[in-house]
C-alpha cells in the first residue's frame, strides 16, 4: 500500500457526496469480492462518472484499501464506546457486551462484516496479509486493554498467561461471529438468523466458561 488511497479531491468534496461514494464501493467490494467488483456498478450507484472516480482514487486497488479503512474506524468507534461506556463493570461484563456489540454491529452493517469475510476467504485480494493483520491487531489491543485493568483490579487468578489469554479471546469472539454470519461455519450453536435472547445466551454460556478458567 505505498500509494495514497484517496487523492485530495475525494477529501475536498462534500461530506454527503464521500459518503454516497464510499457506501456504494462497499456494496460492491462486499457483494462481489475484490476482483469482480465493477467500477462501472460503483458509479452508477454513486451517481458519479466514471472519470471522476479516477480524480477521488488513484486506482481500483485504492479504492479497496480506502474501504477496508473506512470500515475498520467504524469497527473501533464501536468497540471505543463499549469500552468506555464499561469502564467500571467487571472484566468478564465487559467481555460479554463486547460480544453483544460486535453481533449487533454485525447485524446493523452486514457489508462491512462480509468485506472481512471476503478478505478472509479469498487468498488473491490484494493487500490481504496486511488487512488480515491490521484486524487481528486491533483486536488484540482492544483485548489487552481489558485485560490490564481486570489485572489491575484483581479480577483474573494470578499467573494467567496473557498472550495466550488474548489469543483464545481474540479465537473466541471472531469465531462466534462469522458463525454469526455464514450459517455453513457453525454447525453447533444454530447462532444464523438467531433471536436476540439465543444470541444472549449463547454468549453468557461462552463468558461463563471463559470465567472458570481465568477468573481469580
Amino acid at each position: 500500500m505505498n500509494e495514497e488511497p484517496a487523492l485530495s479531491t475525494f477529501r475536498h468534496l462534500p461530506p454527503d457526496k464521500q459518503e454516497r461514494v464510499l457506501d456504494a464501493a462497499l456494496a460492491e467490494f462486499a457483494d462481489q469480492g475484490y476482483h469482480q467488483a465493477s467500477l462501472n456498478r460503483m458509479v452508477a450507484q454513486a451517481g458519479i462518472a466514471k472519470g471522476s472516480l479516477y480524480q477521488y482514487f488513484p486506482n481500483k486497488e485504492g479504492i479497496f484499501s480506502y474501504i477496508f479503512q473506512y470500515a475498520l474506524k467504524a469497527v473501533r468507534r464501536t468497540l471505543t464506546t463499549v469500552k468506555e461506556d464499561t469502564l467500571e463493570e467487571n472484566f468478564f461484563v465487559r467481555l460479554e457486551k463486547s460480544l453483544l456489540a460486535g453481533v449487533a454491529f454485525s447485524r446493523e452493517h452486514p457489508r462491512i462484516f462480509s468485506l472481512y469475510l471476503k478478505i478472509q476467504f479469498d487468498k488473491n485480494v490484494p493487500f490481504r496479509d496486511e488487512f488480515l493483520a491490521a484486524v487481528r491487531r486491533y483486536a488484540t489491543e482492544y483485548f489487552a486493554s481489558l485485560v490490564r485493568r481486570a489485572q489491575s483490579r484483581g479480577e483474573l487468578r494470578p499467573g494467567v498467561p496473557r498472550a495466550a489469554t488474548l489469543f483464545l479471546l481474540d479465537a473466541v469472539f471472531d469465531r462466534f461471529l462469522q458463525a454469526v454470519a455464514v450459517p455453513a461455519l457453525d454447525v453447533t450453536l444454530d447462532l444464523h438468523q438467531a433471536t436476540d435472547a439465543a444470541i444472549h445466551k449463547h454468549i453468557r454460556e461462552l463468558i461463563s466458561l471463559l470465567k472458570e478458567g481465568l477468573m481469580a
